[in-house]
C-alpha cells in the first residue's frame, strides 16, 4: 500500500504527462519491471524514480537494478549493429529471454524457471527426504506428490516444460539417494524404481494459457 502511492499512482501520471512512447509496468510487491518504446523515456525514468525514492528515505536494489534493450526490435536492432542475442532479466522467479515461436517464427518472450529458484527448492526437498528416510514410501510418494504439484502450480507456464522435465529427473534422483541409504544397498536399479517413480511423482505438464488466451491489459495514454 504503501508503494502504490510511491510508486503507482506516480507512474501512472507520468506515464501520461512525460512519456513520449508506451510504457509498461509490471509490479508485484516490491518487485517491479517497467517496459519503454523509446531508450530516452527509459533513461529519464530511471533518474527521475530514484529521485522520487529518494524522497521516501528508499532506493533501488543496485545489483538487481538494470536498463537493458529487450524486445523485438531489440533483436532486429541488435543484430543489425553486429551485437549479440539481447540480455536476459529475472521476475518472479523466471528468467525471461527473446526467442521465436517454433510454429511460426513469430516473436515471443519466453520464460524458464530461473536456476537459483530451482536449485533452492531442490536444496529444501532433499533436507526433507533425509529427515522422512524411515518414514514408509507411501508417505514419502504422497508428500512428494504435493510438493511437485505445487511447484507445477507455479511454474508450468507455455515454454517451461523442458526445465519442469529437469526438476522432475531431479527429484527422481534425490529420492532414489534417499532410498538407496535407507536400505543400505549399493545399488538400486531405474527399472524396479520407475514404477514407483510414475505412480507419486507428476508428469509435467502446461498449467497457464497461452499468450493469445491470457487476458491483455491495455492501458490508455
Amino acid at each position: 500500500m504503501y508503494l502504490h502511492y510511491v510508486f503507482d499512482l506516480w507512474v501512472e501520471a507520468w506515464r501520461k504527462k512525460i512519456a513520449c512512447g508506451d510504457v509498461i509496468v509490471v509490479r508485484y510487491a516490491d518487485d517491479l519491471v517497467v517496459g519503454f518504446q523509446n531508450r530516452t523515456d527509459a533513461e529519464r525514468f530511471l533518474v527521475e524514480f530514484r529521485e522520487r525514492l529518494v524522497r521516501f528515505g528508499l532506493e533501488l536494489h543496485p545489483d538487481k537494478t538494470r536498463l537493458i534493450e529487450f524486445g523485438r526490435f531489440a533483436v532486429r536492432d541488435r543484430k543489425r549493429r553486429g551485437e549479440g542475442k539481447p540480455e536476459t532479466f529475472t521476475f518472479l522467479g523466471f528468467t525471461h529471454f527473446c526467442g521465436h515461436l517454433t510454429s511460426s517464427g513469430a516473436f515471443n518472450v519466453w520464460r524458464i524457471t530461473a536456476k537459483k529458484r530451482m536449485v533452492a527448492k531442490l536444496a529444501v526437498i532433499k533436507a526433507e527426504l533425509q529427515h522422512r528416510k524411515h518414514h514408509r514410501t507411501s508417505e514419502v510418494g504422497a508428500w512428494l506428490r504435493k510438493v511437485v504439484q505445487g511447484y507445477y502450480q507455479y511454474h508450468a507456464v507455455p515454454g517451461n516444460t523442458g526445465q519442469l522435465r529437469v526438476f522432475r529427473r531431479r527429484i527422481c534422483r534425490l529420492w532414489r539417494s534417499a532410498l538407496v541409504r535407507r536400505s543400505q544397498r549399493a545399488k538400486v536399479g531405474w527399472d524396479r524404481l520407475n514404477p514407483l517413480l510414475d505412480r507419486w511423482i507428476p508428469q509435467p505438464r502446461v498449467l497457464h494459457p497461452y499468450p493469445d488466451k491470457r487476458f491483455d491489459a491495455i492501458h490508455p495514454r
